[in-house]
């Protein structure tokens, strides 16, 4: 399971014109389900973003979490980021888990990120052509695989 993680000042999601969720300070997560992934992955990950120490304090040092700046979550649902470029010019994406196996997972996800202390957990669509618009803070952006967190 992959993340994109983005430190937002605001962010939302729109799906047919419709804005279908939005959040003020907090962070922007682009989560990938890969082929192979377990409920013990999304565990994992919903924990380690939940206590990542990347907001600032009062002297301007990362040293503060999602959950202890009361923070929000908006979790999107994204499979391209487990796209394989080794080869030609077009991704594939045969590495990302089955629709409904993904959705599951990207489901347990919000569920475990909430459950973390996380109270304010917004969702995009899950299969749906979303619009996501974001103000990154910083900027500051991460990327964090499960795979790497197992070890």
């Amino acid at each position: 399971m992959k993340a994109v993680i983005q430190r937002v000042t605001r962010a939302s999601v729109t799906v047919d014109g419709e804005r279908v969720s939005a959040i003020d300070n907090g962070l922007l997560i682009l989560l990938g389900v890969a082929d192979g992934d377990t409920e013990r992955d999304a565990q994992v990950l919903a924990d380690k973003i939940a206590n990542l120490r990347i907001f600032s304090d009062s002297d301007d040092k990362m040293n503060l979490s999602l959950l202890t700046t009361n923070g929000a979550a908006l979790v999107v649902s994204q499979f391209t980021l487990c796209a394989n470029c080794s080869h030609g010019r077009r991704p594939d994406f045969f590495g990302a888990a089955k629709p409904d196996l993904a959705n599951e997972l990207y489901e347990y996800f919000c569920k475990r990120i909430k459950e973390a202390g996380v109270t304010d957990v917004q969702k995009g669509v899950f299969g749906a052509d979303m619009k996501v618009e974001l103000l990154n803070d910083g900027p500051v952006t991460i990327i964090i695989d499960s795979g790497e967190l197992k070890k």
